[in-house]
């Protein structure tokens, strides 16, 4: 975690283009997602924390990408298809329902691609503010309806879907399950075990992951349970976490975020519309490797317990020496204004943003879109809260590694924080078109 550092749109034929659910009406088939409903309702939410810069890697061959479209008002559409997926680049919205998926045993490569198919019919449905195929109230009597109906009458929030796939979905306890062992990247490794970190198996690693982030919680909560329920029999929940405010931006004129220790967070994260860093530090270029990923990006998700108590009875300086910064402003020490250039030598060497800014790390980045979290408390009363972190870059090995383990050696903020759920992800290219469908590349 730390301080430093949308594409062609595209509807379905035969589906209404309003960007908000509705039953469909007229005669129907299973998959169709019409809507006649009319938009109402806004929603929204906010909060704040996020990673750093780091890793080496070497110029794309494309410098510039079509720049996302800014962050839209609340209740608006965040299109489907495009060269990257959404959820990455795009303007970062206010909540988070992330869930990793283990297929079951039982699935075979073509139950696994049949089932990808499906969900990504869905996902272009509910991302348009449309019912998953023929709706929530109407269908069969008798059978159980397409869509699960809590976000009926909700605008599509800004809502994003974001695919990944996991290293075990290419081979696990030896085995080969889909075929796929042979495209499994180099770069999506089993992560190191990095000091400090004291990592729960049942909130670790995944065959399959889903983000979903949406400005009401309802419309993200609603796409990761109707994904579960097509999926179901092929695959089921390993894990999942509900994410509040964001804790970093990848819209730089906007206000930045605060983390649950109050500091402002991400203040020199990768913009969504820098073409040319996103290129550098973010998209799988060609030749990186396999063809199936060129367009991607590698996705790193930690979740971060954070020490509330402890941090709430530190002192004001003790907190600011931490960071690296002042608390009110966010400025760097020595410095008057958050986004001034930091002097990395006025602050102390093992503060967060002295061992995580560029400057320190050759000036290479990772994109953050991290969210905060409370889930209740541990049973000895204090809260089970922090940082759910978020982290995209071109390559992991060079990226979300080398910056870690220098963090985890010596950053003071390590006092207060501990990492206790990891998981890494090949999230490919976006859909381009209707007719595609997520993992295409990689299974075809």
């Amino acid at each position: 975690m730390d301080a430093e550092n949308e594409q062609q749109n595209g509807t379905p034929a035969g589906t209404d283009a309003t960007n908000s659910r509705g039953t469909a009406s007229g005669s129907t088939t299973p998959g169709s997602t019409v809507s006649r409903r009319a938009v109402i309702g806004w929603a929204g939410a906010g909060v704040a924390l996020g990673a750093a810069a780091v890793g080496s890697v070497a110029a794309a061959t494309r410098q510039e990408d079509p720049a996302p479209a800014p962050a839209a008002a609340t209740g608006a559409e965040v299109p489907f298809y495009g060269e990257h997926q959404a959820g990455i680049a795009t303007p970062v919205q206010d909540r988070l329902h992330f869930a990793a998926f283990d297929v079951s045993e039982k699935a075979t490569r073509e139950s696994l691609v049949k089932m990808l198919k499906e969900w990504t019919k869905a996902a272009a449905a509910m991302t348009g503010g449309r019912e998953v195929g023929i709706g929530a109230a109407t269908g069969l009597p008798e059978a159980p309806p397409d869509d699960t109906g809590e976000a009926l009458g909700l605008p599509a929030s800004r809502l994003s879907l974001t695919i990944g796939f996991g290293p075990s979905l290419f081979e696990k306890d030896g085995m080969d399950r889909f075929g796929l062992k042979a495209k499994r990247p180099e770069a999506l490794i089993d992560l190191p075990n990095f000091k400090g970190d004291k990592l729960d198996p049942l909130r670790s690693g995944g065959d399959l992951c889903v983000q979903a982030c949406a400005d009401d919680p309802q419309v993200a909560v609603h796409a990761i349970r109707n994904l579960a329920r097509i999926g179901m029999g092929t695959v089921g929940i390993r894990w999942s976490q509900l994410g509040f405010g964001k804790t970093s931006s990848t819209t730089p004129d906007a206000q930045t975020p605060r983390n649950l220790l109050g500091f402002k967070d991400g203040t020199h994260n990768i913009a969504g519309t820098d073409g040319t860093r996103l290129a550098e530090h973010v998209w799988a270029a060609p030749g990186d490797g396999p063809d199936w990923m060129t367009g991607g990006s590698y996705l790193v998700a930690r979740r971060i317990r954070m020490h509330i108590e402890t941090w709430d009875r530190t002192s004001l300086k003790e907190q600011e020496d931490v960071f690296g910064r002042t608390k009110g402003e966010g400025a760097p020490y020595g410095k008057v204004k958050e986004h001034d250039d930091p002097d990395l030598k006025a602050m102390p060497a093992d503060s967060h943003v002295a061992l995580a800014h560029p400057d320190a790390n050759n000036g290479l980045m990772i994109l953050r879109r991290g969210f905060s979290f409370t889930d209740g408390t541990d049973g000895l009363g204090r809260l089970d809260a922090g940082l759910f972190f978020l982290a995209y870059q071109r390559d992991t090995r060079r990226a979300f590694v080398p910056l870690q383990q220098r963090l985890a050696g010596s950053d003071k903020l390590n006092e207060y924080i501990q990492h206790v759920g990891s998981a890494h992800f090949a999230c490919p290219a976006g859909v381009r078109k209707p007719g595609e469908w997520w993992g295409q590349a990689l299974f075809g």
